[in-house]
């Protein structure tokens, strides 16, 4: 048989079996006089295996490492490998697909938020706040939370929307002294009392999110669309809130 006859045979490419030749997986076949390769029914058999445990998953590397061993104990090896590997796949694609059932439902009931996906924490911290679109400061609370939410590890983020829950309640007051600073110079005396109520409300575990220094990540995303008293504003209530956890009991 011809490369072409011999690839058509075992459904795979020319191609793919010259790169078979060129790793050492299948060994060149000999020659005719004219020069093109004869492949025999060895050749077949050895190529039909490849393709199989190709087929299952297995890297070239490690196809290669199965043929090395004819009596075929690497095989069981590599197998219960490959079937523990296809298990965590599995696991991870329950839990996204149960993710997105989720997402679903709540996109049919209307109640995906804009920022979505989110996970289910900050889902239902935002549920409670409320949309609140003509608050300006509202709408850029929830895109930095939805960043906190994608950016924070898991364990890490559960425990901080945790932290946040029950800020919905005076949330609406602290957005309107802030919205109210929006054209206001830092030296307003207003901003010394949204710094306070705002502080009331950060949770301590929240600071540690944020950087004094520029350059900070996340700490200039949220100062970067803040006019000048806001941003004072701001500051100030993470610096009260650091106060208050160096004034805290060890």
């Amino acid at each position: 048989m011809r490369i072409g006859e011999i690839a058509a045979l075992l459904g795979v490419t020319p191609r793919a079996v010259r790169h078979y030749h060129h790793l050492g997986l299948l060994p060149e076949p000999v020659r005719r006089s004219n020069g093109y390769r004869e492949y025999g029914i060895r050749d077949a058999v050895l190529l039909a295996r490849i393709r199989r445990l190709t087929e299952l998953g297995l890297g070239l590397d490690e196809v290669r490492d199965v043929l090395a061993d004819d009596e075929g104990r690497e095989l069981v090896e590599v197998l219960q490998e490959l079937d523990e590997d296809l298990g965590r796949q599995e696991a991870v694609i329950r839990e996204r697909r149960h993710r997105l059932a989720a997402l679903l439902a709540e996109a049919q009931d209307g109640r995906l938020a804009a920022e979505g996906p989110l996970s289910p924490q900050l889902t239902e911290l935002l549920a409670g706040l409320g949309e609140r679109p003509d608050s300006p400061m509202a709408v850029k609370d929830r895109e930095v939370l939805a960043l906190l939410d994608t950016v924070t590890p898991e364990a890490e983020r559960v425990r901080l929307m945790e932290t946040l829950q029950g800020m919905e309640e005076h949330a609406g007051e602290v957005y309107g002294l802030l919205d109210a600073l929006a054209d206001k110079e830092p030296d307003d005396p207003r901003v010394a009392r949204a710094a306070a109520a705002l502080a009331a409300l950060l949770p301590d575990g929240l600071v540690v999110h944020f950087s004094d220094k520029a350059g900070g990540g996340l700490t200039d995303v949220i100062f970067a669309d803040l006019a000048p008293a806001q941003s004072a504003a701001v500051r100030r209530a993470i610096e009260l809130v650091k106060q208050r956890q160096e004034a805290a009991p060890s």
